[in-house]
């Protein structure tokens, strides 16, 4: 498993998770890779929405702590919406890199190298498509009130 962001700037930090995760261990990584993420894209914690699903560890007292704690302000986020989240059309972007290998990898650690070098190689103008089409990813929930959409 793997925690990763983007930015409207690119792909921010992301980091492999050998563990079960739970909410001490995402608030770790938003102190950390999220944090870094800010510092290397020269954003401050104000220039940005956080967006995350509604998934328990996310969602947790600790995690709630954090954000306010930071002053980070995360966009209110509706059950079930898959939908509009551009980061899952990353994911999908990252999987076809990996697809691409003409051999499978031998390993955990090989998975993982290939992973950092494919994350690396993703192209700004990936992040920032994905992060522009939001309105019409809005709009076309809205008008199938909830329900399917090409996104």
């Amino acid at each position: 498993m793997m925690w990763g962001c983007m930015t409207a700037q690119g792909v921010g930090c992301a980091c492999r998770i050998d563990d079960n995760m739970n909410a001490q261990l995402y608030v770790n990584i938003l102190d950390h890779e999220f944090l870094d993420t800010l510092a290397s894209c020269e954003l401050e914690v104000g220039d940005v929405i956080f967006q995350q699903d509604n998934d328990p560890k996310r969602t947790s007292r600790i995690t709630r702590q954090w954000f306010r704690d930071n002053g980070v302000e995360v966009l209110e986020w509706p059950a079930q919406s898959p939908d509009l989240n551009p980061i899952e059309h990353l994911w999908w972007h990252l999987k076809r890199q990996l697809a691409a290998y003409e051999t499978e990898p031998t390993s955990m650690h090989e998975l993982w190298e290939r992973v950092v070098v494919e994350w690396g190689k993703i192209p700004d103008q990936v992040c920032i498509n994905l992060i522009e089409s939001m309105p019409e990813r809005v709009m076309a929930v809205l008008e199938a009130k909830g329900g399917y959409t090409k996104y």
